[in-house]
């Protein structure tokens, strides 16, 4: 890629311009460093989870899990036309069955 000399700046300065306005410009050059700035921040704290997760990973890798009990297999029901509030019965009613069996609590019904 060819260096960009004075006058070639000036004229991308001056399209800008013309493209975008005098006043919108500078608030463009703000959201693009304030988005560069959360970018950089947010890949930041994945390279710190990364880190983290290697860390606790080795930790937990070490110690013996204790057997924890298998859900029972989750079976769909058989392909028919329903209508969508059938449908959403449906799935309210196996919601139910499955907070029962984890023995979460349900909140009622509000119709």
């Amino acid at each position: 890629m060819p260096n960009l000399g004075p006058t070639e700046l000036i004229i991308i300065g001056l399209i800008l311009v013309l493209l975008f306005g005098a006043k919108k410009l500078p608030e463009a050059a703000r959201g693009l460093g304030r988005s560069l700035r959360i970018f950089k921040s947010e890949t930041a704290k994945l390279r710190d989870d990364d880190e983290t997760e290697t860390a606790t990973a080795t930790v937990v890798q070490a110690q013996p899990q204790p057997a924890a009990p298998v859900p029972p297999p989750i079976t769909s029901a058989p392909v028919s036309p329903l209508s969508a509030e059938e449908q959403a019965r449906a799935l309210e009613e196996q919601a139910a069955r499955l907070r029962a069996q984890a023995g979460v609590p349900s909140t009622p019904k509000t119709q």
